[in-house]
């Protein structure tokens, strides 16, 4: 227990039997409980966990009977640590790539109540971006940008960080059903904690790269991130913009986005019309197609600029 507050560590495994229980080992004894989830985990990390849990009485082993991913994981032990009424809850691999060194720091903003979620960042150093291959730290600064968009987090770097911590006052609020359970998990948590509201922190700390294996299929990645990053991005904008509020931002969106897609469509007829018919188009009618995509170009980034200035940032008295 740290400062009267009840701390949970949730490490989701799967195919990290040769470092599971190094990482227990590292923990803190300030640690409440740790719950470890094994996957359905072909090298049976959960027995491992399961055998140091005998002298641990802070250990609970939850085995899963078919392979849920690593968001499916987490949310077992969310719901394991919500029933032990713990305040935080800590989220951290199984394979060693996170220094429980940083625990301290990632639930001080949570204990202060100035954050809901806390989360790593290994781009806050340029000396730490050393130890990260150069094509991981290009893809990871792309994604970035494009989960900022998706999210509404723009204040934060490296979303898809799994080393982070989130108060039971935000995991109160999550609906869990409609959270993906595969590695699209980390993503779409900042989609809904934006959606209610929830202050996220980046907390610097660096890189640990070593043997572990991942399971993360790189063409699977690429056909399924891109449809469910349109997905939550349009999902997110309803609520925050259409039913839980209704502002400037959303009278720009509903004004500038049909102007901007007739001036498109109405141009592109246009032009294949007069090549067509060896027609050249009058400057009225190029004005007719110019005008709404400028207009329309105007009132998206007015609805962008709201949007990032509607980052969550103060913390909520409500419950």
């Amino acid at each position: 227990m740290v400062e009267n507050n009840s701390i949970a560590i949730v490490i989701p495994s799967y195919k990290v039997s040769s470092h599971i229980a190094q990482v227990i080992a590292t923990l803190p004894a300030s640690i409440d409980h740790i719950i470890v989830v094994d996957d359905m985990c072909p090298e049976k990390s959960g027995m491992i966990a399961q055998q140091i849990a005998v002298n641990d009485p802070r250990i609970q082993v939850i085995f899963h009977e078919k392979n849920q991913g690593v968001g499916g994981a987490v949310i077992s032990g969310y719901y394991a640590a919500m029933d032990k009424n713990c305040d935080i809850v800590i989220k951290m691999d199984g394979d060693g790539q996170m220094d429980p060194g940083f625990i301290p720091a990632l639930i001080e903003p949570l204990k202060k109540n100035k954050a809901d979620y806390t989360k790593g960042c290994r781009f806050s150093n340029p000396e730490t971006l050393r130890n990260m291959p150069k094509i991981r730290l290009f893809g990871n600064s792309m994604l970035s940008f494009i989960l900022k968009v998706c999210s509404g987090y723009w204040n934060v770097m490296d979303p898809t960080n799994g080393y982070t911590a989130i108060s039971i006052r935000a995991l109160k609020k999550l609906r869990f059903e409609h959270l993906s359970k595969r590695y699209f998990f980390e993503s779409d948590m900042l989609v809904h904690l934006n959606i209610y509201n929830c202050v996220v922190r980046d907390i610097a700390m660096p890189s640990i790269y070593g043997d572990e294996k991942s399971s993360l299929r790189v063409g699977n990645i690429l056909l399924k991130f891109p449809f469910l990053l349109t997905k939550r991005f349009f999902k997110r904008i309803f609520y925050k913009f259409f039913l839980f509020d209704f502002n400037m931002a959303s009278v720009y969106i509903i004004t500038g986005l049909p102007m901007f897609i007739f001036g498109t469509l109405f141009g592109i007829y246009r032009w294949i019309y007069g090549s067509m018919h060896q027609e050249i188009n009058s400057t009225g009618t190029i004005m007719l197609s110019i005008l709404p995509i400028i207009l329309g170009i105007q009132f998206i980034l007015q609805a962008i600029q709201i949007d990032i200035s509607s980052i969550p940032k103060k913390m909520d008295d409500e419950e």
